[in-house]
C-alpha cells in the first residue's frame, strides 16, 4: 500500500529503516483492527486501553508487584494504581500482601474466563482471514514475541 512518507526518516527504497518503520506502523494498525473486532456483550468485561495493558502483564506474570507492572507497561505508577483499583472493582485482579510490604497482583477466575472468550474470538477472526497457514503464523508469533521480550528487557537494561 503506498504511503506518503516523503519527509519521514527511513523512506528510501531499500532502506532497512523504512522496512522497520513499515513493520511498526503495521503492528500498531493491525492491533487496532483486532481490538475493533473484539467481541462485546455480557460475556466480556470491557477494559480501557490502560487496563488492557495492565491485564496483559498480570496474565503473563501472575504475582507481579505494581512497580513491575508499571515498568513492563511503561506506564506511570499512579496510572497503574488507578487501573488496578478499577480492575479489582471489575473482579479481574486480586491483590495480596507479600512478605514485607510488597503487593502481589494475580488474575482472578473471572479474568481467566474473560481471556478465554477473547482469545477464542481472536483466533476465529484470524483463522477466517489467514486460513491454515500455521507455519507463517508461528514464525510471525515468534518474531513478535521476541520483539516484545526485547522491548521489555530494554527497561531492565538487559539484552
Amino acid at each position: 500500500m503506498p504511503r506518503d512518507t516523503k519527509d519521514a526518516v527511513g523512506t528510501d527504497a531499500g532502506d532497512p529503516l523504512a522496512d522497520l518503520a513499515d513493520l511498526a506502523d503495521l503492528i500498531l494498525n493491525v492491533g487496532r483492527l483486532v481490538r475493533a473486532r473484539t467481541p462485546e456483550g455480557p460475556q466480556v468485561v470491557t477494559l480501557t486501553e490502560t487496563e488492557r495493558q495492565v491485564m496483559r502483564v498480570v496474565d503473563l506474570y501472575p504475582g507481579a508487584a505494581p512497580s513491575e507492572i508499571a515498568r513492563r507497561t511503561r506506564l506511570q505508577r499512579t496510572n497503574v494504581s488507578t487501573a488496578l483499583r478499577s480492575l479489582e472493582g471489575k473482579g479481574m485482579v486480586s491483590r495480596a500482601a507479600t512478605n514485607g510490604r510488597g503487593i502481589a497482583v494475580r488474575p482472578t477466575v473471572r479474568a481467566a474466563a474473560n481471556l478465554r472468550v477473547l482469545r477464542t474470538a481472536w483466533a476465529q477472526e484470524l483463522a477466517d482471514i489467514l486460513g491454515d497457514d500455521l507455519d507463517t503464523v508461528r514464525k510471525c508469533t515468534h518474531l513478535l514475541s521476541h520483539l516484545e521480550q526485547r522491548l521489555t528487557a530494554d527497561d531492565q537494561g538487559g539484552p
